[in-house]
């Protein structure tokens, strides 16, 4: 494992150099008025050459850190023992026993609408899947959590204090402000199919398979609401929250704080990295430590060409394995659910995100049998509440590609 990290990232920098020279190139047949289709084919080819072993790299270092399942005594044998009957009602629809099963090992009840919660090592192993596939939890605080009735108290601020002498009164200070927070919920589903055959078959891993196939359903919704959401039978999404031009100090709570390129539909011709230089600093200094960009591919294939005012490339590539490439010196999250450059776009964000949003997993994936809908296939109609909340309007920027 070790030695194909340290291949990839000498191929990636090999490639970064590769990248530099065509574009450097490229920039030069320009200013020169020459021919440059060749040119502008060879910076496509390295940049994408670029992003290909970039993404290689984050598969290695995902691999390379995969926990293993946890839990031993009774509780172990509990879960043991619901994870036996709950793959016996999977492949042949047996359900006895498995509701008082259910019950002990995750102390959730069948609810009146039918079906099971998954076993605990099969959600965890969801969940893992679907860290693994949304960029929205691979960045974002999750909290698990065994009922929807969750709050936050935030200090607005507000108390009054200052220095006294040792026998001076102390006047009444004023009352602190406070707000309550409480995330939006919503129930993802999806909805599976295997044939009978394949389920009868004692080598078909059915765990694996119906993991996979949830989690990618669920990633695919999950993590565009988490960044676009509306609230409506789903959670609202970080973009999804108010913004506004002003600064910390007199931006209303719950209001992100948005900055503008000057430009309708994009970013400046001449001095765009100034843009990301004034996003950088408008977040805290605390709230710097842990912050990473996030933009889509097309958005980072832009960005790649930048160049600062001595000449420098913004972005390098990673220097150690599972270190992500950095732009300005701040690590990349790439996520396609970001939005592309454009009119009144936001295509890119900055920020400390494990502040800024938070993740909520109601306990308890619930799956419902159904070998009647579609034979020959059985459908396992999987559900899960899952919510999302700005914990922090202060943690995060925004770039807009709008007119000053």
């Amino acid at each position: 494992m070790d030695k194909e990290l340290k291949e990839l990232l000498e191929e990636q920098g090999r490639a970064f150099e590769d990248f530099k020279k065509s574009n450097d190139e490229l920039l030069q047949a320009k200013a020169e008025g020459k021919a440059v289709s060749e040119l502008e084919a060879r910076v496509e080819a390295a940049d994408a050459e670029i992003a290909r072993l970039s993404k290689a790299l984050d598969e290695v270092a995902k691999k390379a850190n995969r926990p293993g399942a946890a839990g031993d005594g009774e509780k172990a044998r509990i879960e043991a023992e619901h994870k036996e009957a709950w793959l016996g009602w999977v492949r042949k629809g047996s359900d006895a026993g498995l509701a008082d099963l259910e019950a002990k090992a995750i102390s959730v009840g069948t609810p009146s609408d039918g079906g099971y919660a998954v076993p605990v090592e099969q959600d965890r192993e969801i969940l893992r899947l679907l860290r693994e596939q949304s960029p929205m939890r691979q960045v974002c605080r999750v909290v698990t959590i065994g009922t929807e009735d969750f709050r936050k108290l935030v200090n607005l601020g507000g108390t009054a204090s200052g220095w006294v002498g040792e026998k001076v009164s102390r006047s009444e200070t004023a009352t602190a402000k406070f707000a309550e927070l409480k995330p939006v919920f919503g129930e993802i589903y999806a909805n599976p199919a295997v044939t009978q055959k394949a389920l009868d078959d004692l080598f078909f891993n059915v765990e694996s398979e119906l993991a996979m196939d949830i989690a990618l359903e669920f990633a695919e919704q999950e993590s565009r609401a988490f960044l676009t959401g509306d609230g409506t039978d789903k959670p609202k999404g970080l973009l999804a929250y108010p913004q506004g031009e002003e600064d910390d100090k007199s931006r209303p709570f719950g209001t992100l704080q948005c900055l503008k390129t000057g430009v309708a539909d994009g970013f400046k011709a001449s001095g765009p990295a100034d843009d990301l230089i004034d996003l950088i600093y408008a977040l805290k200094k605390g709230h710097r430590t842990g912050a990473q960009w996030m933009l889509n591919s097309k958005t980072l294939s832009v960005i790649r060409k930048w160049k600062d005012s001595d000449g420098n490339y913004l972005w390098q590539p990673a220097l150690t394995a599972g270190q992500p490439s950095q732009i300005l010196g701040y690590g990349i999250v790439e996520n396609e659910d970001m939005p592309d450059v454009g009119a009144n776009a936001a295509p890119v964000l900055f920020g400390n995100y494990a502040r800024a949003y938070w993740i909520f997993d109601r306990i308890g994936i619930r799956s419902l049998r159904d070998p009647f809908t579609n034979k020959p296939y059985v459908h396992f109609y999987t559900t899960k509440r899952v919510g999302g909340m700005l914990a922090d309007s202060e943690a995060v920027k925004i770039l807009k590609c709008a007119a000053a």
